[in-house]
């Protein structure tokens, strides 16, 4: 069985680089770490050499979610699943393994999320421990994915990546953590009209790192679309707000811990007023809805041959 230690980044498209990077850092609160070769300015929000990196492209979305194995022996059990399943596994050269501190990565256009994923083991974590800024953020969370082939890509990532089930929401959302990593979800996949991006959190590590958001994101101009609020399934605190392209994210504190062994059975909360929110806050229509467009498939091959 394959296992995982965490989500351990994403990549996003976005249109103005710089713009974005002043978001990511200033109201966001992620650390600055470098920019590579490639363009890419890569960003931090714990101990690990990085957590988030940003694109320039002409639209935005979702370029690569990347998940961190427990050590290298995950490579030949998870290589031989993907090839099984008809995927074109891509090994990432070296050299752009040294650049992201990668001991080994691997990349496969998953169709069914319509996504480019990431599988790897860090080299090193950083030499500088994560500063926290205006908000303390605890770790990367977790990405959820918008699909309209939502039960096959749950079906794909349980039996094939060996990822588990925590809980559902009636057909239109699945959480899912990355085994035996203990928190209630590492990715969400959700049933929607096309292949895009729906969020990205970020754990905080205070209550108040959510109340103190609502003003400074006012400040900035960034929307807040949903919250502040509690999830009954993963019973965290949220809060929702649009980056400068439109694409959600997130901050929550809380979430639910599985054991590795004895865990309880996943749920299905039947869809109503409030299976989304405790606290009954209105959603605005532009959260979760994709702003912008996943990565293109045949763009994955660029992606790896990507030099530093």
């Amino acid at each position: 069985m394959v296992r995982y230690r965490k989500l351990g980044r994403v990549e996003l498209n976005v249109t103005q680089l710089e713009r974005a990077r002043r978001f990511y850092e200033e109201v966001v609160g992620l650390q600055y770490v470098d920019t590579g070769a490639d363009g890419g300015v890569q960003l931090r929000c714990d101990q690990d050499h990085h957590s988030v990196v940003l694109y320039a492209a002409p639209e935005a979305g979702l370029r690569c979610a990347g998940f961190m194995l427990e050590d290298m022996t995950q490579f030949e059990p998870l290589i031989e699943r993907l090839a099984s399943a008809g995927l074109r596994v891509h090994e990432t050269d070296l050299q752009t393994c040294r650049v992201r501190a990668q001991l080994r990565a691997v990349r496969v256009f998953e169709p069914l999320v319509g996504a480019t994923i990431e599988f790897y083991v860090p080299s090193h974590d950083s030499a500088r421990p994560f500063q926290p800024s205006v908000a303390r953020i605890q770790r990367l969370g977790h990405v959820v994915f918008n699909t309209p082939d939502a039960a096959r890509a749950v079906e794909f990532w349980r039996d094939v990546l060996n990822f588990r089930e925590s809980d559902s929401v009636g057909e239109f959302i699945t959480f899912m953590r990355c085994w035996p990593n203990p928190y209630h979800h590492g990715i969400g996949i959700a049933k929607y009209e096309r292949h895009c991006l729906h969020h990205v959190n970020y754990m905080v590590t205070e209550i108040d790192d959510i109340g103190r958001a609502l003003s400074r994101l006012k400040t900035a101009g960034s929307d807040v679309v949903f919250g502040p609020g509690r999830h009954p399934a993963s019973d965290s605190i949220f809060l929702y707000f649009l980056d400068p392209d439109g694409m959600t994210m997130e901050y929550s504190f809380g979430m639910e811990a599985f054991p590795e062994e004895f865990p309880r059975a996943p749920r299905r909360i039947e869809p109503s007023p409030t299976s989304l929110d405790y606290w009954s806050s209105t959603r605005d229509p532009r959260c979760f809805t994709g702003a912008g467009a996943n990565a293109a498939p045949e763009s994955i091959d660029e992606q790896i041959e990507e030099k530093a």
